[in-house]
């Protein structure tokens, strides 16, 4: 049961840092290069690839902090490090709400000055959410190693 759960987990949460860092970092400035300077076309497909996945991600991150439930119940010798990681995934889970339901909703309402501004600060909601995540990820390395 404890090799099943750590595999979901740390599996689940793979994927998640993964697919962060591959939209941060390849996805996102591909499209600025593609598009160039047609910046309509490139917050539509934008839209397009994030719209229908805010539940999606919820569902992994129920399913991380189930598991990671689970893992602290079999393995109290590092319970610190299981509530370290909670508290990183609950911050993560919090700006992926704000994100979710506060800055996109904004930003495909945003007149094309406003547009920069709010894409930097995805850029920096986003790359929070990713060191919040791979840190949690690091972390749980560590504590199977201790």
């Amino acid at each position: 049961m404890t090799v099943l759960m750590v595999i979901v987990h740390a599996g689940l949460a793979a994927a998640w840092v993964g697919g962060m860092a591959y939209s941060l970092l390849v996805v996102q400035p591909k499209l600025k290069r593609f598009f160039g300077a047609d910046e309509e076309s490139r917050e539509a497909l934008t839209a397009v690839i994030a719209s229908g996945n805010r539940y999606k991600v919820l569902a992994l991150i129920g399913v991380i902090a189930a598991t990671g439930v689970v893992l602290l119940l079999l393995d109290h010798e590092h319970w610190w490090i299981h509530l370290l990681k909670a508290v990183l995934l609950l911050a993560a889970t919090t700006i992926f709400w704000y994100v979710s339901w506060r800055h996109w909703p904004r930003r495909v309402f945003a007149t094309p000055a406003e547009r920069p501004a709010l894409q930097r600060q995805l850029y920096l909601l986003a790359g929070t959410m990713l060191t919040l995540t791979a840190t949690a990820f690091a972390l749980g390395i560590a504590a199977a190693h201790l």
